[in-house]
């Protein structure tokens, strides 16, 4: 492989930022210093830019197999790559779904042969395929998924003692979507007998309500004090939600932690008039006064991992009424930059973006060897002009469904290098698809 010498940079790292110089070599970082003069085939001057580790997502949908008409792992990636995110966790809702070791393997397989970012997949549960649940290797899978609430694609757990049985036996970590199933389609009778097929978008957040997601994260917090699960709840959207999780203790010590999506902290239902269902999802965008309150949350360590939830579909399909309308919104690609945003208005160091988007996804799935600029960790490293912009576009959107919700906004920042297991996967809008990413492992311990 081709080395690298990273010169001048400010590192965003572990709290801090100082200038330094960063030598890669054979995909790892192998020295960090206030000067370096290593040979190296490639010198990168860095002055005024910003290093940072490459972003973990834990929470995407890339749709490969059997939905590649809206996306697929080799159009998602590089468009995550693109944003500055070098590894992703993939959810197990595509067609069919991931619920055997065998599917999960095979998207392994699709994953080696087309991503340009490093990658793992969850293992999906379902109401009855306990058996294959349970021979999940927690050392190279990252989680298994349950969906307490229907969203995209049919993979409902809401038998209690297949719940029960899960959280008693799984011996990794348990990420679940929570909405309460009976709640929402309560709410969906009240408003189709006050709309008929004629529902507003502007609905959906009474609809898939606060009352739905607390009620089912409850269970799961419930669920996992029982049996000392380790879980994570994903896109947490309410500020009730927040009272379930504590900030008393390090990251690493949590059993139960939680994840915070961009879109939630950064849309409300205002938004709703002018994006309509583009900005449809589950769980859905709520009042203003949730993402106040979700900042707050973050900042204060009760959510510990922003994502994006990227879920991809066509133009067509979205544009379809409130009804048909799929939910799902595509963000890999722009996450960072949005978070730039907020730290450009004050609300977030980028000491604590860094974090939340690098570090903690690495602390909280035990990562191996990334997350961190340390010397001998995979070099996935990103670099940051905060002295450009950039104005989201149809010609610099790289998702397969070619829109995105920030279509026309102009970001304070652009994403110039990004580095992926020590590989040069992307500067300036050019791809080099030489090199893949690699299968993510983990350090947990089999019981």
């Amino acid at each position: 492989m081709k080395t690298f010498l990273i010169k001048n940079a400010q590192v965003v790292n572990e709290g801090q930022i100082f200038t330094a110089d960063v030598f890669v070599q054979d995909g790892r970082i192998a020295r960090i210093a206030a000067e370096l003069n290593e040979p190296a085939d490639e010198v990168i001057d860095a002055t005024g830019k910003y290093l940072l580790p490459g972003v973990i997502d834990d929470q995407v949908h890339f749709r490969d197999p059997g939905l590649k008409h809206k996306a697929d792992l080799y159009t998602e990636s590089r468009a995550a790559v693109a944003g500055g995110v070098t590894s992703f966790m993939e959810m197990p809702n595509t067609v069919p779904n991931t619920i055997t070791q065998e599917l999960l393997e095979e998207k392994y397989a699709l994953a080696a042969e087309k991503s340009l970012a490093n990658y793992s997949f969850f293992m999906g549960a379902t109401n009855d395929n306990l058996a294959e649940v349970l021979l999940t290797n927690p050392n190279t899978v990252c989680g298994i998924k349950i969906f307490m609430g229907s969203s995209t694609g049919n993979m409902l757990v809401d038998e209690q003692s297949t719940l029960e049985q899960i959280f008693e036996k799984a011996q990794l970590l348990i990420a679940v979507h929570c909405e309460d199933e009976q709640t929402i389609r309560d709410n969906m009778t009240l408003y189709e007998e006050k709309y008929g097929d004629a529902i507003p978008v502007s609905c959906h957040p009474e609809i898939r309500s606060e009352a739905a997601c607390f009620k089912s994260s409850y269970l799961a917090t419930k669920l996992a004090k029982k049996y000392g699960t380790r879980l994570h709840i994903l896109h947490i959207s309410t500020e009730e939600e927040l009272a379930l999780f504590q900030n008393d203790i390090p990251l690493a010590e949590k059993k139960i932690t939680a994840e915070l999506c961009v879109h939630h902290l950064y849309f409300d239902k205002t938004d709703y008039e002018t994006l309509g269902t583009q900005i449809k999802c589950n769980p859905a965008i709520k009042e203003a006064r949730h993402k106040k309150a979700l900042l707050e949350g973050l900042l204060d360590n009760r959510l510990d991992i922003i994502a994006t939830d990227h879920a991809p579909h066509t133009w067509d399909e979205k544009q379809n009424i409130y009804k048909k309308s799929p939910s799902g919104v595509p963000l890999v690609q722009h996450s960072l930059q949005t978070m730039l945003e907020f730290y450009r208005e004050g609300k977030i160091t980028l000491e604590r973006l860094v974090e939340k988007m690098c570090h903690a996804p690495a602390i909280c799935f035990q990562v191996r060897h990334r997350g961190f600029i340390r010397e001998g960790y995979y070099a996935d490293l990103v670099l940051v002009d905060l002295n450009q912009t950039e104005t989201v576009s149809k010609e610099n959107i790289y998702y397969k469904c070619q829109w995105s919700p920030f279509e026309g906004k102009t970001f304070h920042s652009k994403i110039t290098h990004s580095f992926v297991s020590g590989h040069l996967a992307y500067v300036n809008g050019q791809f080099n698809e030489t090199k893949l990413g690699e299968r993510l492992l983990f350090d947990r311990q089999k019981s």
